[in-house]
């Protein structure tokens, strides 16, 4: 089987809570390996912190999150926290049957990525991976931790623009990464303790606001446009089974502490 081989759907720019959010990837990684559509998908934060599957709680000022409205929930990815803002980030997952991707994690970053960049040059961003191994800033912050040429994406002046992660069921993969319109520094840092240096996140980050002039709604519209052409998806939705156990999923893991405060 291949990717071209699959039924796809690209569900467009929609915001739920952040449980529900990485509930739905959840659901339509079952919903891929039952035999129903592969999603290509483009959504929205409400304002969240979504830690890395083994991050340490301690690393988050929970107090701040709370005063600010910022919701917290953790990721079934690896890596370190991001801050999504709901007007500054965009974020994109991929999910197709496991037996229709590269088994090589490397070659599949390579793949799912492709129409990510295609998005970035249609909006007039020279974007491509990070050419070499960077150390980390603050390892806590995913956007400030160390880069790496598989998964993450820089600006024409080598800062960093959106980051990507996968997982890998048995029967299915799920990618999903973080595209950086704009920028918030001083909220994206006071997420953590140890608050890291707004000056030092502003020169490892970039945002495509300061690159081109481009309304966020092009940015959206060329990144459901050039995924759904990747893999000539038919515009869909989420059904109304996979929003009921969406929310059932949301509830009984997505906003336990013991799935969002537990400990590495």
């Amino acid at each position: 089987m291949t990717l071209a081989e699959l039924d796809w759907r690209v569900v467009g720019e929609a915001t739920d809570d952040g449980p529900t959010t990485m509930a739905l990837e959840e659901i339509a990684a079952e919903t891929a390996a039952a035999g129903g559509p592969a999603t290509v998908r483009v959504y929205t934060w409400p304002d969240v912190l979504s830690l890395g599957y083994n991050q340490d709680p301690d690393t988050v000022d929970w107090d701040f999150c709370e005063r600010e409205g910022i919701g917290v929930t953790r990721r079934p990815t690896g890596g370190g926290a991001i801050y999504h803002d709901h007007y500054a980030d965009l974020s994109y997952s991929i999910v197709a049957p496991a037996d229709a991707v590269p088994g090589d994690l490397m070659e599949c970053y390579q793949l799912f990525c492709g129409p990510v960049l295609d998005a970035f040059e249609g909006i007039g961003v020279d974007a491509s991976f990070v050419d070499a191994e960077r150390d980390a800033v603050h390892q806590p912050a995913c956007y400030l931790r160390a880069l790496h040429p598989a998964h993450d994406i820089v600006g024409p002046d080598g800062r960093k623009l959106g980051g990507n992660a996968q997982y890998r069921r048995k029967d299915a993969v799920v990618q999903h990464g973080s595209l950086s319109v704009s920028l918030r520094p001083e909220r994206h840092c006071g997420c953590f303790t140890g608050e890291p240096d707004t000056d030092a996140f502003r020169e490892r980050v970039g945002a495509i606001d300061e690159y081109v002039d481009v309304e966020r709604g092009d940015v959206v519209d060329a990144l459901c446009a050039t995924l759904a052409e990747w893999v000539d998806a038919d515009e869909g939705q989420w059904t109304d089974d996979e929003r009921a156990r969406a929310r059932e999923r949301a509830e009984s893991k997505y906003t336990t502490d013991e799935w969002v405060r537990k400990s590495p």
